[in-house]
């Protein structure tokens, strides 16, 4: 198969990389959540040679994973694990922050609250959780371009969307998260994280 590439992976591994930077930068392991072809984990691990970086999706995005893997010689990126997360039992795994980029506006809802779900079970008391990509907040698009892509998606699929920064909150909350930060990025989008409380 052809190595798989996303120009979007290139235009934004930068201003991600300054922002989840200073959070892992006392940190040992990552789980990245959908790493689709495995970019951003091959750029960020790079970077960041003290992390493991633990990949994972589903199965049909594997082999492209691997290829970059393999082409990096990256010693601290691990194989893809499989993760659906609604659709598989998630990995037994415990890590001190967890990463994932453009996946709730692609994901029903009931994925979006197993993602939540999911990602409380496998943070360590203090792990973060850093999601990038485009929300809304109080129910409204943060730009015309938003809204049209919203349109596009439920066009695709009428249950998946932008979603709310309120109601992945409430998430969060669920799973023993409390919010710490909302970072503006370019072309609309936003890093939300959240904070493993201590029990």
């Amino acid at each position: 198969m052809a190595k798989p590439y996303a120009e979007s992976c290139d235009q934004n591994r930068e201003p991600i990389f300054h922002i989840i930077k200073p959070y892992l930068t006392s940190r040992k392991s990552v789980l990245e959540i959908g790493s689709g072809t495995g970019q951003h984990a091959i750029y960020f691990a790079d970077k960041l040679p003290h992390i493991t970086w633990h990949t994972s999706d589903r199965e049909e995005y594997h082999g492209g994973i691997v290829q970059w893997l393999d082409d990096s010689c990256l010693a601290n990126v691990r194989k893809p694990m499989l993760l659906d997360v609604s659709g598989s039992p998630w990995p037994k795994i415990n890590v001190d922050a967890v990463f994932s980029a453009n996946t709730t506006h692609i994901m029903r809802w009931q994925d979006v609250q197993a993602l939540f779900a999911g990602v409380g079970k496998v943070l360590i008391e203090n792990g973060i959780f850093m999601l990038y990509g485009p929300f809304n907040f109080n129910g409204r698009f943060t730009s015309e371009s938003n809204m049209q892509f919203d349109q596009r998606l439920k066009s695709r699929d009428p249950f998946s969307g932008i979603r709310n920064f309120e109601d992945l909150d409430k998430l969060a909350e669920l799973a023993g998260m409390q919010f710490v930060n909302n970072y503006e990025m370019p072309y609309n989008n936003r890093i939300l994280v959240w904070q493993k409380k201590a029990s």
